[in-house]
């Protein structure tokens, strides 16, 4: 049984979804995950590849299972083993906000929330076209931790 905790939000001109999920693993640990485009479809199976360097001011092209299509965003609010942000789209009309949040507990722990707000004019329009992020997000979630508490 899992313990990833995904909600979700839709209004007309904004959509989110949240996924948050308590890791055995530290900080540093969990970060260095999230940081290695190179290793990233190794251990997450919502990503086949990703283009570029995961750091701050970065833009990646990330590729997903399933389709030709790609997402790029660019990184910012680069803050190690705590927090970055992923933005793509072109606002007004639509805009996508990815931001990670890693909180290292006394235990050596580390909660990690993964939350993305889509918003802009043609939302309503696209909205119904999306995927339901939750079980891509719940599973994205359930990856990293498998993978950031495996010995060896």
């Amino acid at each position: 049984m899992s313990d990833a905790r995904v909600t979700g939000a839709h209004s007309a001109f904004s959509m989110s979804c949240r996924v948050e999920i308590d890791i055995r693993a530290s900080a540093q640990r969990v970060w260095s995950l999230l940081t290695d485009a190179v290793g990233f479809p190794r251990w997450n199976s919502t990503v086949t590849k990703i283009d570029g360097e995961i750091r701050d001011g970065g833009r990646l092209v990330v590729h997903v299972p399933g389709s030709t299509r790609t997402f790029t965003p660019t990184i910012s609010g680069f803050v190690p083993m705590q927090r970055m942000i992923w933005t793509g789209g072109f606002a007004p009309m639509f805009k996508g906000v990815r931001v990670f949040s890693l909180t290292a507990r006394s235990d050596a722990s580390t909660n990690f929330v993964m939350e993305e707000t889509f918003s802009g004019l043609i939302l309503p329009l696209v909205g119904r076209a999306m995927p339901n992020f939750k079980p891509i997000f719940k599973q994205y979630a359930e990856d990293l931790k498998r993978e950031a508490e495996r010995v060896g």
